[in-house]
């Protein structure tokens, strides 16, 4: 018998916890009803988008949906909406495609990566297997581009950019960097199109189906792009971190698997005998656990690199992105939205503390 994830409406109120972070004070009161209403047609349309007659593919459909999230894709389309004609129904349709797409990209990612939970749930593969996870991403991103058509050309247009960024993304970080790249910046260049590109397009949807002026988009794409890089840059951190239940994920997963991280990397970098020792257990452990190890032996070695000053090194970074974000609002009138925003991108690298 599997585990059964919380409802979604006690996710909601975790999500309007966030939301009130990033609009905080009274002179954002009105744009925070504003998201939460929002929020709150998003989710209503995720339940209807994610209903599936087949009683299997329904189960599977729904099962990391009602894990839970934190819906930053859908709350930033409906802030940069309120550039324009505000939360239009194309908003809704778009935001909740996009939260489809990053749910298919999660079942993938947890195969791809051998992911033991996710959300705090045993991940999907791990409950059905890896062939009915894989095809249940598969069938998500259906849905999404399914939904994005009702809207028209432009959308299908976007959803299908976004998604060949995506694809190419996983693509290099499992290819790795090759012979002349520079592994630090290929890196970060895998995070613009794994995980910037779908935030860039949630920013860019709230513009285009709000009617905002033209001239708001390419900042807000600039901006979404580079917090979705802050964003997965403090994932790196949190990847680290002793507490199970803060990452929902078994701490250090995606090294376990050989997926470099920040940290990692930035350690591959420092020369003192220490850090090329911590590197080397690291590599050997990871070698070890491809043979069939326990991954639990790496525990230790990943301890110390949590401790390690290239681990603080890639917080720095995450926050450096976050303020190159803030800068790419520049062409937005000042008001609450952009004040929002601003907010939204330094939450982003404030969720460890």
């Amino acid at each position: 018998m599997t585990p059964s994830p919380s409802a979604p409406g006690s996710q909601l109120a975790g999500r309007i916890g966030m939301t009130e972070r990033i609009l905080a004070g009274p002179k954002q009161r009105k744009l925070l009803r504003t998201v939460e209403d929002g929020l709150e047609r998003v989710e209503a349309a995720l339940a209807v988008e994610l209903r599936v007659t087949d009683a299997l593919a329904d189960a599977t459909t729904r099962y990391l949906y009602e894990a839970g999230g934190k819906r930053l894709r859908p709350m930033l389309a409906i802030l940069t909406a309120q550039l324009g004609n505000g939360t239009t129904d194309h908003v809704i349709s778009g935001a909740a495609a996009l939260e489809i797409t990053h749910l298919g990209s999660l079942y993938h990612d947890d195969v791809m990566d051998g992911a033991d939970t996710r959300r705090g749930v045993p991940s999907a593969h791990a409950v059905w297997g890896n062939n009915v996870a894989i095809l249940t991403g598969d069938l998500l991103f259906s849905r999404a581009s399914q939904l994005m058509a009702q809207i028209g050309e432009r959308a299908i247009r976007l959803q299908a950019d976004t998604f060949e960024r995506l694809v190419l993304g996983q693509m290099h970080e499992t290819l790795g960097a090759q012979a002349g790249d520079d592994p630090v910046d290929f890196y970060i260049q895998v995070l613009a199109d794994k995980t910037g590109s779908l935030i860039a397009a949630a920013a860019q949807v709230g513009v285009l189906f709000s009617d905002a002026p033209a001239a708001y988009e390419q900042a807000v794409l600039d901006f979404g792009e580079k917090v979705g890089v802050a964003f997965q840059l403090l994932d790196d951190v949190i990847d680290l971190s002793a507490d199970a239940e803060e990452t929902g994920k078994v701490p250090g997963t995606d090294l376990r698997a050989g997926v470099p991280t920040m940290p990692y990397l930035l350690l591959g970098r420092a020369d003192d005998p220490a850090s090329r020792s911590l590197k080397a257990t690291i590599d050997d452990g990871v070698a070890r656990i491809a043979d069939g190890a326990d991954p639990a032996i790496l525990d230790e070695p990943l301890g110390r690199l949590r401790e390690h000053g290239a681990t603080e090194a890639t917080r720095r970074l995450a926050v450096e992105w976050s303020e190159a974000a803030v800068a790419a609002l520049e062409a937005l009138p000042d008001g609450p939205v952009r004040e929002a925003l601003t907010r939204f991108a330094q939450v982003v690298v404030d969720r460890s503390h």
